[in-house]
């Protein structure tokens, strides 16, 4: 009992500690990008807007990389503190994109200090290179750590030999067979989901402040790089659902509420799991289209959850509700998306209505981002290295872990006060 309650409390810390981390780690990766982009529009044009604009989002940057960093730091000490077996088998395998991790952070806070200081004390493309290289560490920093957590959906790298990891290859870890696909997808979500959040909250402030054209020139920096990672997402949803459908069937069969395999199965739409029936209830169901999605072939066949035993299965519900949100919240924010290049195309005015609908999607793409690593994680149990290794194996026998979820839980609040309020004063200053 107490090993299952210690179970429960490392999961919810580490939970915890994931979907408040992972919300500042995507933006932190972008908010360099657009600062880039302005900042490179400033240069030339001198257009006074984008620099007022690069010096609000450098404020910004600088916040975010700062909470990030302590998330951050919690996270790499709860991995070894809550799961030290993981770590006594996981480590010398993929220590690799740890380590690139670490330097592309220490290569970030060395940009980011040079970038804050060099105004007008180096010569101004010399200075933006600085900002651009604050931009590429980020986005290389996350593709890194996605490196490792694809690692453990797809363990490749060693020969497994009576529960020992030999002839470790850290390379071939390294570019595990899920690395390309997670990295893609996880990349473009967190485009899409800062895009729309950045752009929701200059369209909050147009509407508050009409006489403002800086934040028609935020929209003109952000929206593109949206739109396109959004655009994109389906493709790589795809590609995505495809590899797991072939590499990690029981997680897949979970996501659809798949509980025999069947060919020609259908696409559930919807719908809540009946685990005592092994069925889904009001569900709406495409035929075929499953199998199509799968494995390209109309009648293809899809393994079910009957593959394995019981006790080798994820929460089929969790994980069948976080996918239904992931998809429905990318569905939508992709057609919106199809009307903001209509509205954009043709030129039409930023009206109060359009602005508003940009507002509305500030918490979408996070919501969608936060059920899709859900997905991902939750879907991988009861295993942490799929096939390998069980959760429960790896979790550490200390006990008192509830009271570090409740230190933990107010560290968070704490910190995501600090954001707000630091954050509301830097757009007060548009």
């Amino acid at each position: 009992m107490i090993h299952l309650s210690n179970l429960f409390a490392a999961r919810s810390i580490f939970g915890l500690s994931l979907g408040f981390h992972i919300i500042f780690a995507c933006i932190g990766m972008l908010m360099p990008i657009y600062m880039a982009f302005s900042h490179y529009k400033y240069l030339r044009t001198r257009d006074e807007s984008y620099l007022l604009l690069t010096k609000a989002w450098l404020r910004g940057v600088a916040i975010l990389f700062a909470v990030g960093a302590v998330s951050g730091t919690v996270i790499s000490f709860e991995i070894g503190l809550l799961w030290p077996s993981f770590m006594r088998l996981a480590g010398p395998i993929i220590g690799m994109p740890f380590s690139l991790e670490g330097a592309a952070f220490f290569s970030e806070a060395i940009a980011i200090g040079l970038y804050v200081y060099g105004w007008n004390r180096m010569r101004p493309w010399v200075h933006w290179c600085w900002g651009l290289v604050v931009a590429v560490s980020a986005f290389m920093s996350g593709i890194f750590v996605v490196s490792a957590n694809a690692w453990m959906n797809s363990p490749s790298g060693f020969e497994w030999v009576n529960g020992e990891a030999l002839n470790v290859n850290p390379i071939r870890a390294f570019l595990n067979p899920a690395w390309a696909e997670m990295a893609i997808h996880m990349m473009l979500a967190a485009a899409m989901a800062t895009g729309f959040a950045v752009a929701g909250v200059h369209a909050w402030l147009w509407l508050r402040k009409p006489e403002h054209v800086i934040h028609k020139k935020a929209l003109s920096v952000v929206l593109p790089i949206t739109i396109i990672a959004t655009l994109l997402q389906p493709l790589s949803g795809d590609f995505s659902a495809k590899h797991v459908a072939k590499h990690q069937p029981v997680k897949f069969a979970a996501m659809e509420s798949l509980f025999y395999t069947e060919k020609g199965a259908p696409l559930v739409i919807g719908g809540v799991p009946d685990l005592e029936k092994r069925t889904i209830k009001y569900a709406i169901k495409i035929p075929h289209a499953l199998s199509v999605l799968a494995t390209g072939k109309w009648n293809g066949e899809v393994k079910g959850l009957e593959i394995v035993p019981a006790q080798d299965r994820p929460p089929v519900t969790v994980v069948h509700v976080a996918f239904q949100i992931m998809v429905a919240l990318g569905v939508a924010l992709l057609l919106f998306s199809l009307v903001l290049i209509v509205w954009i195309k043709r030129k039409m005015p930023w009206n109060a209505r359009i602005l508003k609908a940009l507002v509305a999607t500030i918490p979408l793409g996070f919501i969608a981002l936060e059920a899709g690593w859900t997905v991902t994680e939750v879907g991988r149990q009861p295993w942490v290295i799929y096939n390998i290794m069980r959760t429960a194996e790896a979790v550490t026998p200390m006990t008192g872990l509830w009271n570090t979820f409740a230190m933990f839980a107010l560290l968070y609040l704490v910190l995501a006060w600090v954001v707000v309020v630091l954050m509301i004063k830097n757009f007060k200053t548009l």
